[in-house]
């Protein structure tokens, strides 16, 4: 990414202060996928309560992510969601670090569900919001350095959950993660013209435009093949919750808060891939460049089991994450080329609510699939999906469907930024 690209984004108003508090709150929930695993195992020693737990802070996206995309674009009020996001957060993480391993098992799904209800706005919340923060020619920049924020995330967070429990104790990452998430929200309402006034001669309702918004994404073939190639490989991504630091400890001799140096070379990889191919980016339409990605991603996850020692371990894991990187940021690029305006906020947080309860249907089945088959198979399985998703993702763009309002206008821009 060229310096002048680097300069525009921070010249526009608010855009340092949104990436620093979108990326604050990520770093807090990808901490919590180590974090509460590990506090789990510590204390239970029970995998299928660690990926009940992950699966229970997910799974609601599955429903809540299309209701809270209409009710941003509906309202306008995203600094309110946002704010109330952050809050809820820190507070089942400090409940979490009171009740796991001093009261009934299948209490603390029931804990996590609050938190898991506005999980989709750290994600897909923030990024929908890039368009109004960024002009036309500078969204490729920026869907990279959105991109290096997930993956800073994903790098810094389980990487400090891993240490923190090695080093301080299982329940140290959780409450830094809701210190992480306070901090967050501090930023948050500095961010100015967060929210926008709704549209008074906007008659649709709540449900009409959370209908209108899953209609997109099911009508246009692109957006359809993206989305269900990114729900496959997110239930493969689930299953690494319980599955590496099984393997950790059953095939690489090491102890269980190594997981959280294994993610973070995940993120490392993908963070480059995004950073250095750009040019691809710019090159290529970008749903060719999603399902690719899945296809190459998990060819090169195959590797993963043969390795023998961290280190080697460690080295695959990034190699193979280096074409996660482009793919992660053409399927912003994708939503934002074949998606209207008034239907941003729906439709990035339903996708990303579709993702990431893709991750907890995996995440809840880790726990299952690694006691059943073992740590190894279960990553072999994780590689599979990939694929497998690459492969479904190729067939629903080529069914028939209709084309997305404005979608070539948006695609040249792109092109030519």
């Amino acid at each position: 990414m060229d310096r002048e690209s680097l300069r525009g984004l921070r010249a526009q108003p608010g855009y340092v202060k949104f990436l620093s508090a979108a990326t604050l709150a990520r770093v807090s929930d990808e901490m919590f996928g180590v974090g509460v695993v590990l506090l789990v195992l510590d204390r239970t020693d029970s995998p299928a309560l660690a990926g009940a737990t992950v699966a229970a802070i997910t799974l609601p996206s599955l429903v809540s992510g299309p209701l809270l995309g209409a009710w941003l674009d509906l309202t306008g009020r995203r600094r309110t969601l946002m704010v109330i996001d952050q809050i809820v957060i820190a507070t089942v993480l400090v409940a979490l670090v009171l009740l796991i391993g001093h009261t009934p098992s299948w209490v603390i799904p029931l804990v996590v569900v609050p938190a898991g209800i506005t999980y989709p706005l750290s994600f897909g919340g923030f990024t929908s919001m890039i368009p109004t923060l960024v002009p036309g020619e500078l969204l490729p920049p920026a869907n990279a350095v959105e991109t290096t924020s997930f993956n800073a995330a994903l790098v810094v967070g389980p990487a400090l959950a891993g240490t923190l429990s090695a080093v301080a104790g299982p329940e140290i990452p959780l409450l830094v993660e809701a210190a992480l998430a306070l901090a967050a929200l501090a930023l948050i309402v500095r961010i100015p013209a967060l929210d926008s006034p709704p549209d008074r001669a906007d008659e649709r309702t709540l449900w009409s435009i959370a209908v209108d918004g899953l209609r997109q994404i099911v009508l246009v073939p692109q957006l359809r093949g993206v989305t269900a190639a990114a729900a496959f490989g997110m239930a493969g991504l689930g299953l690494l919750t319980v599955a590496f630091p099984l393997f950790a400890v059953d095939h690489l001799g090491v102890e269980r808060s190594a997981s959280g140096y294994m993610w973070a070379a995940f993120a490392v990889g993908s963070t480059l891939g995004a950073l250095s191919l750009v040019r691809i980016q710019r090159r290529f339409p970008p749903e060719r460049i999603v399902v690719g990605g899945y296809a190459t991603f998990g060819l090169l996850m195959l590797s993963w089991p043969l390795a023998g020692s961290l280190p080697v371990f460690l080295v695959l894991v990034s190699l193979a994450a280096l074409v996660d990187g482009p793919a992660l940021a053409s399927q912003f690029a994708v939503r934002q080329q074949y998606v209207p305006p008034s239907l941003y906020g729906q439709v990035f947080t339903s996708a990303v609510g579709l993702k990431v309860g893709s991750f907890a249907l995996g995440a809840a089945l880790a726990g299952a699939v690694v006691t059943g088959l073992g740590s190894a198979e279960a990553l072999v399985l994780a590689a599979t999906l990939q694929i497998v998703g690459a492969g479904v993702g190729v067939t629903l763009m080529h069914l028939p469907g209709r084309p997305a309002q404005d979608a070539a206008a948006r695609r040249s821009a792109a092109r030519r930024a």
